[in-house]
């Protein structure tokens, strides 16, 4: 049964993260979602068909001009997370998402990270920041309940 009563912002980085996030689409219909990514090309269509806000993209390449962006990132997370108010955050991380899940956790609200498929035998640093305050910790590999050994093994969301 469809609980559109709870609110569900899914944020990550764009790419592979943005890609695992979409394989949770059937949820969509299931909940008032809203989705958070950073904004590019390939992003910006993807607001045609899902209701959603943009996050300047910031490569960790650049580490000046990404402190900037990060900076930005979080006073955005912010607003849009008062906004929407949402009851959970579903994320598969990087560092887009970190900020929005602490936001939610002030706000005593529910954090549900899935950590990524490519990660295998090591933890992400996303995931080593979220997971002490995760409320659902999620792991595609059973290898790596060996770094986060109070998640769930969820096999492959793909």
């Amino acid at each position: 049964m469809a609980d559109k009563q709870k609110k569900v912002l899914f944020i990550s980085s764009v790419g592979g993260h943005l890609t695992q996030l979409m394989q949770l689409k059937p949820l969509f219909e299931k909940y008032d979602y809203y989705l958070v990514t950073e904004k590019t090309i390939v992003t910006k269509d993807m607001a045609k068909e899902h209701p959603m806000s943009f996050l300047v993209y910031g490569a960790r390449n650049y580490p000046l001009s990404y402190l900037f962006k990060f900076s930005y990132n979080v006073l955005k997370s912010l607003g849009i997370f008062l906004k929407k108010r949402p009851d959970v955050v579903v994320t598969t991380g990087v560092h887009t998402s970190v900020p929005m899940c602490y936001i939610a956790k002030l706000f005593r609200k529910k954090v549900v990270f899935i950590e990524s498929f490519a990660k295998t035998s090591s933890p992400t640093l996303s995931g080593k920041l979220v997971y002490p305050i995760a409320d659902l910790f999620v792991v595609q590999w059973e290898t790596m309940l060996e770094h986060y050994p109070k998640a769930v093994h969820g096999g492959s969301i793909y």
